[in-house]
């Protein structure tokens, strides 16, 4: 469980700017879930999806934590990232989950990120905060799961287990490309 408390370069929750905002999101809270559920609802409804605000002229690329706290905006992997960061300052393990989706109901693929935070009275539960628009409605709701996306199309799917650190093709991506339109052209597919 240790690995899944542990600050990195990308989930760097010893940075003061998320130290401070962990705290202030844990204040009179009643323990480990309403935690976890303010932090999520944090970043999914308190930073911007980069790719639903690509119009914006403030939008960079981020990848680090710490980044996305700051500037206010990133792709679903950057936003899993603060999203760990912010429970693993908390005390609370996180760990990042991957899906593999297709863009338009058919092949290509993408990798879209999520997380996994454990819980006391349920164990591992996997959250979203990539944020809700017309037809994503993720919520925090333990023991039930109300992910952005369900896996519909063939070759959708899970990937099983729960990194500590985000994968090495995600880190590529997100810090290869400069603008939010590069890293849509490239977003990043760990095969099956």
């Amino acid at each position: 469980m240790e690995k899944f408390l542990e600050h990195s370069t990308y989930i760097d929750w010893q940075h003061p700017a998320i130290l401070i905002q962990a705290a202030q999101l844990a204040d009179a809270t009643t323990g480990p879930d309403d935690i976890a559920k303010k932090c999520f609802e944090f970043v999914r409804d308190g930073i911007r999806h980069s790719w639903d605000y690509r119009d914006d002229a403030h939008n960079p690329v981020t990848c680090k934590a710490s980044d996305v706290l700051l500037q206010r905006t990133g792709y679903c992997y950057a936003k899993s990232h603060l999203l760990a960061a912010l429970l693993r300052a908390n005390g609370i393990p996180a760990g990042l989950c991957y899906q593999r989706l297709t863009i338009t109901d058919q092949p290509p693929y993408c990798l879209h990120g999520l997380n996994a935070v454990h819980l006391p009275d349920h164990g591992w539960y996997r959250i979203d905060a990539r944020g809700n628009k017309s037809n994503v409605d993720a919520q925090f709701c333990p023991p039930q799961e109300r992910l952005a996306f369900a896996n519909v199309a063939s070759g959708e799917k899970y990937y099983e287990g729960i990194w500590s650190t985000p994968h090495a093709e995600v880190i590529r991506v997100l810090e290869t490309y400069t603008t939010v339109e590069q890293v849509y052209q490239h977003v990043p597919d760990i095969g099956v």
